[in-house]
């Protein structure tokens, strides 16, 4: 039986913290930044969190389960 690879992007994308929870960079942040409000950059600063919702999808991208 072949070798089970971990999804590529996921795993450039994601990544797991110290408690177990799931984060990513949020997007909008990479370019075109003077027309955006710096309310809105700065929400966007915060490392996201992967809703419970999608967990198990993640985890299995990742070949955590």
């Amino acid at each position: 039986m072949p070798k089970v690879k971990t999804h590529s992007r996921a795993k450039k994308t994601f990544k797991v913290t110290g408690t177990g929870k799931i984060s990513f960079r949020k997007p909008y942040r990479g370019h075109l930044l003077t027309k955006k409000a710096q309310s809105r950059k700065r929400a966007l600063r915060v490392e996201g969190q992967v809703h419970h919702a999608n967990l198990d999808f993640v985890k299995r991208l990742l070949r955590l389960k």
